[in-house]
């Protein structure tokens, strides 16, 4: 009985130091990001805006307002104190293992955090979030917006932090993030492209919420999709195949952008941002529609061709975006042995209907010049973004001085038909002479 005490003290003391284990490393598992602190300077007059200064600041993040830690009280001899801050992040979104990378590493997350004001939109579907048109004290405070950027592109985030006025010790209010900076679909297939927003339950400006997704392209942009979480409507401008899942947006937050079929015109950066009160937080991402080429030679297939002859092949590449193509021509002879025989005469860009593109490329193919041996494939290379494609067509030589079985079996039989001409004839000659 005394040995079964002991073992049950013995696993009490262990579970205990496993739990406080855990929790150790669960608090310590939010990273201490290294971030600048960018504000513009006051204007010159005149409608100008000054530059802008960029100063080291230093963000200690915690889930548990609760959670006290020495070491951020401390600042390194290169970062002014006022620009260390403690972060309650109780979505622990900014904890997130692209944001903390092994000790030792190159690669960093990206941060800026920037100050921010809180102010009504006019937009249709974000206006009646504010439409009682009163400011609650809430707002009386020191407001930032924060933008990240884990390791490898694994995921962007943008915060909007509240700190009461004088400290340094802000609590997320929102955040918006997506695990899709970067994405690359085939044409015609059905693209997700994530977003996904956690608001402060408890905060006065959690009552309602709108989502935007805007795209952009080269200085041009159109607004894709626009909600009104809390009038339930959808803007007039929606693209026709753009949706989102109204249950879990409503639910957990998801307010990911599905487009039922990829088109190229969908390349590009896609905008999602959602709104609170007063306040809103957006992140960028770029979709690129990659689509290989099809490939065709023509003629196919080849005619029969003598030495000496010449002979012209052209390869069409259709149906691929983007635009980046290389084409080339190469030669695999009957040996196995390829040999190139370079890019030929390489047409333009043409554009389709659909946004895809075609090129192609013409190959003066000169038996006299090149030892093709008794013939082989002819190839048609096309690296793209999207894979590399090849097309072959069978090159057949007649007529060398070591002919194949097919050349000898033909000669044989010419030389039998030409045998039986002569003895009909000799035989004619031989009975008409006998009469």
């Amino acid at each position: 009985m005394t040995d079964f005490s002991t073992i049950y003290k013995l696993s009490l003391v262990a579970l205990t130091c496993f739990i406080q284990a855990c929790s150790s490393s669960s608090s310590s598992s939010c990273p201490v990001l290294e971030c600048w602190f960018v504000q513009e300077k006051a204007g010159r007059g005149g409608g100008l805006t000054g530059a802008t200064t960029q100063e080291k600041s230093l963000l200690h993040i915690r889930t548990d307002p609760d959670q006290h830690s020495a070491e951020a009280l401390k600042a390194p001899a290169d970062i002014h104190p006022d620009r260390v801050y403690l972060i309650t992040d109780p979505a622990a979104t900014l904890c997130h293992r692209s944001l903390n990378p092994p000790r030792g590493s190159i690669k960093k997350p990206q941060c800026e955090i920037n100050p921010f004001l809180p102010h009504p939109s006019s937009l249709k579907w974000v206006a009646p979030l504010t439409e009682s048109a009163l400011s609650p004290i809430f707002l009386q405070a020191d407001w930032f917006s924060a933008a990240l950027q884990g390791v490898d592109g694994q995921l962007g985030i943008s915060s909007i932090t509240r700190a009461p006025t004088g400290t340094k010790e802000q609590s997320v209010i929102l955040s918006v993030t997506s695990k899709t900076i970067s994405v690359q679909a085939r044409l015609g297939r059905p693209v997700v492209l994530d977003c996904g927003f956690w608001l402060d339950p408890s905060s006065p400006l959690s009552s309602g919420f709108a989502v935007e997704w805007r795209y952009q392209f080269r200085g041009n942009g159109r607004l894709v999709l626009a909600y009104d979480g809390k009038t339930d409507r959808l803007a007039d401008t929606q693209d026709e195949g753009a949706s989102l899942d109204f249950e879990g947006l409503h639910q957990n937050g998801n307010a990911s952008l599905i487009l039922q079929e990829s088109k190229v015109l969908h390349s590009g950066t896609f905008i999602c941002t959602v709104y609170l009160p007063y306040l809103l937080a957006q992140v960028a991402m770029e979709l690129e529609i990659v689509e290989p080429p099809s490939l065709s030679i023509h003629p196919s297939p080849l005619p029969l061709t003598v030495p000496g002859q010449t002979l012209t092949i052209q390869c069409e590449a259709s149906g691929f975006a983007p635009l980046t193509l290389e084409l080339s021509w190469e030669f695999i002879g009957a040996d196995g042995k390829s040999r190139p025989l370079g890019s030929g005469r390489v047409t333009g860009h043409r554009q389709a209907w659909d946004g895809t593109f075609s090129q192609s490329t013409r190959l003066e193919l000169d038996t006299s010049k090149l030892d093709l041996g008794r013939g082989g494939e002819v190839t048609c290379v096309a690296v793209h973004p999207g894979g590399t494609r090849r097309a072959s067509v069978t090159l057949n030589l007649i007529g060398f001085s070591s002919p194949s079985i097919e050349d000898s079996m033909a000669m044989v039989g010419v030389a039998l038909v030409l045998y039986g001409l002569i003895k009909f004839i000799s035989w004619t000659f031989s009975s008409s002479g006998s009469k």
